[in-house]
């Protein structure tokens, strides 16, 4: 009998981070619920889990920055991305009605993705919780009747509570991009056309733009480049950088070129774009 890849997410089952797993592997999986996200890594390095699924950016939140961290640190390589849309619902106890609702809770990035909805009921109080799911999951164990949860459909269909409100998100072309981890740098069986990247420069004029020119001479297309401080050293920064290309030979030729411009220079991981949302 084949076995059931196990995926660590931050969060409990019916959470976007579930949601988003089931979407690149499927719903034959394992879910391994954690309560934050050193805790998906944790389990990843103690072979408790085989994948981890991160959040890495929100087209509305930005970049979830401490995760670039997380990933660097624990040296995983990078082997696939996912794109979830993110719609979000009001769900209630079945039998309540919209003129019953007093309190509305979620996780605060769900809450703010909201706020235009709310600014026409003032008569509902807002509280922030620590997850989408989690929220509509004390829903239903509380039978809390006056209550409703700013989550997706996947936690009304788990917890069996209704959709009082469709959409109530305020941008309906909110999405949010996933990150597949594992623990070492395998193979990759399928063909590769993107990379997430990670490296420093000199503190000096033009150190960056020299390196950015090498991709740009090889048509070697950067999708992001994100920057951090180096924790501890004034003016020093990691970039992350993602990338695609065409071409394999003018990717392999660019990274060979910038490694002379580049310090701590680091593959995070080679894998196959997949940005269908």
């Amino acid at each position: 009998m084949k076995k059931k890849p196990r995926v660590a997410i931050q969060g409990i089952k019916a959470s976007f981070h579930e949601e988003a797993a089931y979407k690149f592997f499927g719903k034959e999986i394992e879910t391994i619920e954690c309560n934050s996200f050193k805790q998906t890594c944790d389990k990843l390095e103690n072979n408790e889990a085989d994948f981890v699924i991160m959040a890495i950016e929100n087209s509305i939140a930005g970049s979830l920055l401490p995760n670039y961290t997380l990933i660097r640190e624990y040296n995983f390589a990078v082997t696939g991305e996912v794109y979830l849309p993110i719609q979000l619902h009001l769900l209630a106890l079945p039998g309540v009605k919209f003129e019953d609702v007093k309190v509305a809770t979620s996780h605060p990035i769900a809450i703010r993705q909201c706020v235009d909805f709310f600014d026409d009921f003032p008569q509902i109080t807002v509280i922030e919780g620590n997850d989408t799911a989690a929220c509509a999951k004390k829903i239903k164990d509380e039978q809390l009747k006056d209550t409703v949860a700013i989550a997706n459909s996947l936690a009304a269909e788990l917890y069996g509570l209704n959709i009082l409100e469709r959409r109530i998100e305020s941008n309906k072309k909110n999405f949010t991009r996933f990150l597949i981890l594992e623990q070492n740098k395998n193979e990759q069986e399928k063909p590769i056309n993107k990379a997430s990247i990670c490296f420093q420069v000199g503190n000096h004029v033009g150190a960056l733009s020299k390196v950015l020119q090498i991709f740009a001479e090889l048509n070697v297309n950067l999708t992001k480049i994100q920057s951090m401080p180096v924790l501890g050293k004034r003016n020093e920064y990691y970039f992350y950088v993602d990338m695609e290309w065409k071409e394999m030979e003018n990717y392999d030729t660019a990274i060979r070129r910038a490694l002379k411009y580049t310090v701590n220079f680091n593959i995070m991981g080679e894998y196959l774009k997949n940005d269908k949302v």
